[in-house]
């Protein structure tokens, strides 16, 4: 009977509140961290904290009043989340500092879940946000701003690893050795993101299955992205702009299967798309315009589908280095082709050929891009396509579009 009065008792007390506590630049904020009961809400005052590696070890959320600064003043890590269901939001944050042996971040989760990062401003940090071994967080609305000088003392934007249903959306990424990273991340989008000027890619991942990329521009970058030793990709609806360099791509596709590239617009890359090594990989209703080579498909490629594209202006359609061709062409619109149509229904009645002899040429022996645009280039092209003996006869687009798909 008593120990049913206790119950009823507490059943009907009110519950615990959570706290609004307000702190500056004067306090110790991990001792307010500390002190504070899980679900408050610590409000930042303006101004310079110049204070560093501290822990939150407790669901709480952090809000800046008009973009406070936490300042690492270029040796030191700024904030470590060890709690789920934390919630950091309008801060500025920036030079942290750079070791050979940490990897220094503004923001690191660590071990965590349900934590959103959001609306802050990083500046001169060596990584951003570094998640590790962590789930269902989300990073969004950021500013991130890196100066980084060369490779090996550059960190990411946003770095991720072992991760799983991570949200990286509506970013704006510059400066860092790659905007995005991910690393044996799955299940995890990465949307409306801007990626651009940065040193090696804007975005690069690797064992990471599972994941969607939508609605982002590369832009600027050493290279655009990097897809590597991964499976279940979808691309969707990107933009891959400028990336351009001796070894500059749109898309680096390595040792990839069973993926999507739908609806992304490739323009002003050294090379739209470099594939080495990758399976069954559906490439449906993209635009190749302006590039140099807008896709070179290495031999060792097979089953992957190429479909309904535009190639517009590109010096190059395809390029390969080998004449085993075990992928499929079709339906795409080539402005280079010179068939015709006799019944009007779109398609070409002759195929395409879309390797031409100098990009054959080039692959074998690069030297003779010397030569390109020079007169010979167009007597030799037309003499191949009098007497076929260089281009790859099985390359070819037995339905070519007459008309350009409007994407």
């Amino acid at each position: 009977m008593l120990i049913r009065t206790i119950i009823c008792c507490l059943l009907l007390m009110p519950a615990a509140r959570a706290a609004i506590i307000k702190t500056g630049p004067s306090a110790r904020l991990q001792e307010v961290l500390d002190k504070a009961q899980p679900g408050d809400t610590i409000i930042l005052g303006p101004g310079l904290y110049r204070q560093h590696d501290i822990v939150i070890r407790k669901p709480l959320t952090l809000i800046g009043d008009n973009y406070p600064v936490l300042d690492g003043e270029n040796s030191y890590q700024l904030l470590t989340v060890t709690a789920g269901g934390t919630v950091i939001e309008g801060i500025t944050l920036q030079h942290t500092g750079r070791s050979s042996l940490t990897d220094m971040a503004a923001i690191r989760l660590q071990q965590v879940s349900q934590v959103q990062v959001r609306n802050c401003r990083f500046i001169n940090t060596t990584y951003a946000v570094y998640l590790q071994n962590s789930t269902h967080c989300t990073v969004s609305h950021n500013h991130i701003s890196g100066a980084a000088g060369n490779e090996l003392q550059a960190g990411n934007g946003v770095h991720a690893w072992k991760c799983s249903h991570l949200q990286i959306q509506h970013n704006n990424i510059s400066g860092h050795r790659d905007g995005i990273y991910f690393e044996f991340v799955t299940a995890s989008g990465v949307y409306y993101n801007q990626s651009y000027n940065n040193i090696r890619y804007g975005l690069h991942f690797m064992f990471s299955h599972n994941d969607v990329y939508s609605h982002n521009t590369f832009r600027a970058n050493g290279a655009g992205v990097a897809v590597m030793y991964t499976k279940g990709v979808t691309m969707y609806k990107n933009n891959f702009y400028h990336n351009w360099g001796d070894a500059a791509y749109g898309i680096l596709l390595k040792d990839i299967s069973d993926s999507r590239i739908i609806l992304n617009k490739f323009h002003k890359n050294t090379i739209g798309i470099l594939m080495e090594g990758s399976s069954r990989i559906d490439i449906a209703g993209n635009e190749f315009s302006a590039n140099g080579w807008a896709m070179r498909v290495q031999a060792n490629c097979d089953n992957n589908k190429i479909r309904m594209n535009n190639f517009l202006d590109n010096s190059f359609d395809v390029a390969t280095n080998g004449t085993l061709m075990l992928n499929r062409y079709a339906f795409n619109y080539w402005d280079k082709y010179d068939g015709y149509d006799l019944d009007r229904d779109g398609n070409g009645d002759v195929p395409h050929y879309p390797v031409s002899v100098y990009a054959v040429l080039s692959e074998r022996i690069p030297a003779t891009m010397l030569l390109y645009r020079s007169f010979l280039t167009n007597i030799m092209d037309q003499a191949e396509k009098m007497v076929p003996a260089i281009i790859p006869d099985q390359l070819r687009d037995n339905t070519p579009r007459t008309r350009k798909w409007n994407l």
